[in-house]
C-alpha cells in the first residue's frame, strides 16, 4: 500500500491510499503535473518495450479517477475546469456502512471504482478497516438520476481473486453478465453505478476521452503528477521506469479517436484489477500468509491439487489425511511471518489454527453418504457438504448454484412462501416482451427489469433472479457459451434454452471464501452481518431444501447436515483463511 509519496512500483501489488496522500491530493493541490510536453521526444536511452507490470500501477491511477463520472460531464458543462475534481457528487459525500456513515476519501467529487471497491482508504477510522477491494454498504449507493434509483441491485463483490483461471472460462459479476474483464470495465464505466443511464454510452466513452485529453496531472491520487497524454505515450523521457507502459498497452492520446482512448483506458484498468490476487507478499517482500495455509505448510500438507486433480478430489484427498488415525497436527499459535507473532489487519482476532479450526476443516470437508442426508446425519450434524461448491484451494466452484439467499429477502419482505408463488414467465413470452421483463440496455433503454431489482415491500413484482436475466437474453450474446456450459452441468445433450432458462431462476456465481472479515455483509444481497448469520441460513435453506420448499434450490443443499452447536467451529475455519491482504 503506499507510505508516502514516491510513485508506486510495479514489482510489489500496491493497495491503497492513505494519511499523508490523500491530505495532498485531496486539500492541496498536489502541483505540478504540467511540466511534460506532450510532444516531447521519446529518449532513446529508454526501452522501447515498456516495463512489466507498469500497467498494473498506471491502472490503479484509473481506477482511482474520480472524473469519469457522469456528474462530472455536467460539471464540465456548466463550466468547470476539467483538473478540479471537486464537482460535489452528494452520493459520495459519506461511505454508507451497517451502521453510522463514514467518512469517504472521495467527497467532494464525483464516482470512481474504489468508492465500491476499497482497500485501506479508512484503515484507522472507527469502524472502518482494511477491505479487499468491497465497500460496507448492503447494497452501493449510486449517484442521482431521472430514473430515480438510489442503489445498485447487488453487493459489492471482493475484487480480489475474482479474475482466477476456471475450467469452464472466466464470466463476472454475480449473473456472469461479462465474458471479460474488459467488458465489465467498459460496462462500469459507461453504465449506471457511474451515473449514465441505458442510451448514454456514447455520452459516457466520449467524456472519459474528454477527461483523458484534458488531464494534465495536477489531480492524480497516485501521485505521479503525470498526464494521461504523457503516461499513454510509454516513452516520454519523464516518465519514471516503474510506470513505463508496455506497448500493448499504450495509445496516442492527442491523435486517438474517443474509442480508442477508451478502449486503452478499459485495457489498463483491467489489467490492474487481474492483479488483485490473495497470498503474495507485503511491501517489503514478506510472504502473506493464513493461518490455514500455515498450518497445511507446516504439517506437510499439499497446498494445491496435483496436476489433472479437481480441486473437489484434492479436497477430499485432504479430508483422508487430516482423519487418518495417525495424524497428529501441529498447530500454529502465531503468525511467522510478523514480528508480534499476530494480524495486521484484523483486530481482536488472534493468528491460530487450533483444535476448533480443525474440528470446523473437517465438517467443511465432510459429505454425506448420499446426495440427501439422511436422518441420522441430520441428528449427528458435522457435515457441512461446502465442498460442494467451495473446494479448496481457492473454495470455489466457480459455478451457479440458488442458495435460497433471493427467496429468503423475498418472503422476508413479502411473507413466507410468496417467491415460490411468483409469476416467472418462460423463455418465449420473456424474450418476446424484453421491455416488460428484461434489464435495460442501450438497445432497449425502456426496458423495466422488474426481476434484476431490490426487492421491496409494496412492490411483489420487484426480485432478483440471477443468471435468469442474462441467459438466452438477445442483448447479451458474449457471455452465452459459457453460461450454457455451467447450465447443461455436463448433462448429454444439453436440454433445450427453455428448459436451462427455467433452471436459472435465482441463480448466482459461487464466492470465495479467503478472507471473508474484509469483506463484509455477505451474500449478492448484503443481507447478512456475520459469519453465524450464514450458518443459521444454511441450517434453515438446506430443511427447504431437502422439504422442496426451495424454488429451484441447489441439490447440494440438501447434504448439509449440520445442528446449532457446529456454527462455531465451522466459523472458526472460515475465518482461519483470513489474511492480512494489503
Amino acid at each position: 500500500m503506499f507510505t508516502s509519496h514516491q510513485p508506486v512500483t510495479a514489482s510489489v501489488h500496491v493497495g491503497g491510499i492513505v494519511g499523508s496522500l490523500l491530505l495532498c491530493a485531496l486539500f492541496i493541490g498536489c502541483s505540478g503535473g504540467n511540466s511534460q510536453s506532450s510532444s516531447t521526444p521519446p529518449s532513446a536511452a529508454f526501452s522501447t518495450s515498456g516495463t512489466a507490470g507498469a500497467e498494473e500501477a498506471v491502472g490503479e491511477r484509473l481506477f482511482l479517477e474520480t472524473r469519469f463520472a457522469h456528474a462530472y460531464k455536467v460539471f464540465l458543462d456548466n463550466g468547470g475546469n476539467i483538473n478540479d475534481p471537486n464537482a460535489g457528487d452528494p452520493v459520495m459525500a459519506q461511505l454508507e456502512t451497517l451502521g453510522a456513515p463514514l467518512p469517504s476519501p472521495f467527497a467532494g467529487m464525483t464516482m470512481n471504482c474504489r468508492a465500491c471497491h476499497l482497500v485501506d482508504d479508512v484503515l484507522t477510522a472507527p469502524g472502518g478497516g482494511m477491505r479487499t477491494y468491497a465497500d460496507f454498504a448492503r447494497r452501493s449507493p449510486v449517484p442521482a438520476r431521472t430514473d430515480g434509483k438510489t442503489h445498485a441491485p447487488r453487493n459489492s463483490p471482493a475484487l480480489v481473486n475474482s479474475t482466477l483461471d476456471r475450467p469452464d472460462g472466466v464470466l463476472f459479476h454475480f449473473d456472469t453478465e461479462f465474458n471479460s474483464m474488459e467488458d465489465l470495465v467498459a460496462a462500469t464505466f459507461t453504465g449506471r453505478n457511474y451515473g449514465w443511464l441505458p442510451g448514454e454510452k456514447a455520452q459516457a466513452i466520449a467524456h472519459l476521452a474528454r477527461v483523458v485529453r484534458g488531464d494534465d496531472g495536477s489531480f492524480d491520487l497516485t501521485d505521479t503528477g503525470l498526464s494521461y497524454r504523457t503516461l499513454f505515450t510509454g516513452t516520454d523521457s519523464a516518465i519514471p521506469d516503474e510506470l513505463r507502459l508496455p506497448q500493448q498497452f499504450r495509445a496516442f492520446v492527442g491523435s486517438g479517436t474517443d474509442q480508442e482512448i477508451f478502449n486503452a483506458v478499459v485495457k489498463v484498468v483491467a489489467a490492474y484489477v487481474n492483479g488483485l490476487l490473495f497470498s503474495k507478499t507485503d511491501d517489503n517482500g514478506v510472504p502473506i500468509r493464513s493461518p490455514y495455509d500455515i498450518f497445511l505448510a507446516i504439517n506437510g500438507l499439499q497446498q494445491q491439487p496435483d496436476a489433472n486433480e479437481s480441486a473437489l478430489d484434492y479436497s477430499r484427498r485432504l479430508r483422508t489425511l487430516i482423519n487418518a488415525p495417525g495424524f497428529a497436527p501441529q498447530f500454529v499459535t502465531s503468525n511467522p511471518n510478523r514480528q508480534d507473532g499476530q494480524f495486521q489487519f484484523h483486530p481482536g482476532q488472534t493468528f491460530t489454527f487450533g483444535a476448533i479450526e480443525l474440528a470446523g476443516l473437517k465438517m467443511f470437508l465432510a459429505e454425506p453418504a448420499a446426495p440427501l442426508a439422511s436422518p441420522a446425519e441430520l441428528t449427528a450434524g458435522r457435515i457441512g457438504n461446502c465442498i460442494a461448491c467451495h473446494a479448496a484451494p481457492n473454495f470455489t466452484d466457480f459455478k451457479l448454484h440458488n442458495t435460497g439467499t433471493a427467496q429468503k429477502e423475498y418472503d422476508d419482505i413479502h411473507g413466507a412462501n410468496q417467491f415460490a408463488g411468483l409469476s416467472i414467465p418462460n423463455l418465449a413470452t420473456r424474450n418476446g416482451n424484453y421491455n416488460a421483463y428484461l434489464p435495460a440496455t442501450e438497445s432497449h433503454t425502456a426496458a423495466a427489469g422488474p426481476f434484476r431489482e431490490i426487492p421491496s415491500a409494496g412492490a411483489p413484482g420487484l426480485t432478483d433472479l440471477g443468471v435468469w436475466n442474462i441467459f438466452a437474453n438477445p442483448d447479451m450474446p458474449g457471455p452465452q457459451a459459457k453460461i450454457r456450459i455451467l447450465l447443461c452441468e455436463g448433462q448429454i445433450p444439453c436440454p433445450v434454452d427453455s428448459i436451462l432458462l427455467d433452471g436459472a431462476i435465482a441463480r448466482f456465481k459461487t464466492p470465495g471464501l479467503r478472507d471473508l472479515s474484509h469483506s463484509p455483509p455477505f451474500m449478492h444481497t448484503g443481507q447478512f452481518d456475520t459469519l453465524e448469520d450464514i450458518m443459521a441460513f444454511y441450517r434453515l435453506v438446506s430443511g427447504q431444501a431437502r422439504a422442496v420448499t426451495l424454488r429451484n434450490g441447489a441439490t447440494q443443499l440438501q447434504g448439509i447436515a449440520l445442528t446449532p452447536s457446529d456454527t462455531a467451529p465451522l466459523v472458526a475455519f472460515l475465518k482461519s483463511l483470513n489474511e492480512d491482504y494489503q
